[in-house]
């Protein structure tokens, strides 16, 4: 078991395709029947990079993420909590505020909250970040929203809740967005957009985790 020191608490086994990925936790407790591993360091949850575009990205070798143990994270599109539950393991010294619109998932979400203490649900469209306006900035604005308009509403929240020099990341599904466009140019037309508004830190194309997605690592000015 290997830290991969520049993200907090994650950690791999193995090499290449073999690779495992592993985030240490304070209990042995499952909530997506991940398998959960005892080593001499600790006890660790594997996580899947085929359910979670944050760590296909990480999976891809995504150079940084602006994750710190003490990080305050907005997270829109949080739906079931399968990588927010990982992260609560990762800034434990941190805040999510984790958000969806859908009531079915959210009720899973809040399950999760009631196990960790450092997630905050937060029922609401992440089209309208007026509407939860009484969260305080943050250190990471996290995306994952499938609708055609999604450029936008990341720009949005990063102006609304991301700190100057906060990192934002946006997993962007090119299918939704348009569906007569090859992803490839798509994914190079959003990269100008956001390099109107941010700093582009690092982007990576997420195949074979996740078909015609793409994963961009903003950073605010």
């Amino acid at each position: 078991m290997q830290p991969i020191t520049r993200y907090p608490g994650l950690f791999k086994d193995g090499h290449g395709k073999r690779t495992k990925y592993f985030v240490q936790t304070a209990k042995r407790q499952s909530f997506f029947d991940e398998r959960i591993v005892s080593h001499q360091q600790g006890l660790f949850r594997e996580v899947d990079p085929e359910r979670s575009k944050l760590f296909a990205a990480i999976a891809k070798g995504v150079s940084q993420l602006g994750l710190k143990e003490d990080s305050s994270i907005l997270y829109l599109g949080a739906s079931h909590g399968y990588t927010v539950s990982f992260l609560s393991d990762m800034v434990t010294k941190g805040q999510i505020f984790a958000l969806d619109f859908a009531p079915r998932v959210m009720r899973d979400m809040v399950f999760i909250a009631e196990q960790k203490e450092n997630i905050a649900p937060v029922y609401a469209n992440a089209s309208h970040p007026e509407t939860y306006a009484n969260i305080p900035l943050v250190d990471v604005v996290f995306m994952d929203v499938a609708q055609r308009n999604q450029v936008e509403i990341f720009k949005k929240n990063c102006d609304a809740f991301l700190k100057s020099g906060g990192f934002g990341l946006l997993a962007l599904k090119a299918r939704s967005m348009d569906m007569t466009k090859k992803p490839k140019d798509l994914f190079k037309q959003v990269r100008k957009e956001l390099e109107r508004n941010f700093i582009v830190v690092d982007y990576r194309e997420l195949d074979p985790f996740e078909k015609d997605h793409a994963f961009y690592v903003v950073k605010k000015r």
